[in-house]
């Protein structure tokens, strides 16, 4: 159900109060179909959860190592969502610019890490939400390009 905006709390009554409020006017009015496919997400059966860990687990070792192999990078195993931060410092590039040339270049969609706040700048974000084959080729384009370029 990802980009359905569907979730849930587990808080105290003080503050689940507090958070009502804020949710109220920030995010309200989601889709009567979304709940009740949510609730039937958590009531039915978990086989297919279960599978999907496993195949994401399965993904993000692959962009985890891939990446840790390219030069100037460095990426922690993230443990949760489906994006990793590498560490790009080691390149000599500016973050931002780096993100540029691999899109424009290498043809491999990323974030620049100050996107998210000034404490991203020198990482990117990789999202590894598609095929391992695709991350794979995503991988071997960013292998090519800092190959010639750095």
């Amino acid at each position: 159900m990802t980009g359905w905006r569907l979730g849930y709390g587990v808080m105290r009554a003080d503050l689940a109060k507090q958070i009502t409020l804020l949710m109220t006017n920030s995010n309200s009015c989601t889709a009567s179909f979304t709940q009740i496919a949510g609730v039937e997400a958590l009531r039915g059966p978990q086989d297919s959860v279960d599978h999907m860990r496993e195949e994401f687990r399965r993904r993000r070792a692959v962009m985890v190592e891939g990446l840790n192999r390219l030069p100037g990078f460095r990426c922690r195993q993230p443990h949760g969502a489906f994006y990793v931060f590498p560490n790009i410092r080691d390149t000599g590039r500016p973050t931002r610019a780096l993100a540029d040339a691999l899109l424009t270049e290498a043809g491999v969609a990323c974030l620049w890490g100050s996107a998210f706040g000034d404490w991203g700048d020198g990482y990117l974000r990789f999202s590894f939400a598609n095929s391992v084959e695709n991350i794979q080729k995503a991988l071997e384009r960013i292998e090519t390009w800092t190959k010639k370029n750095l």
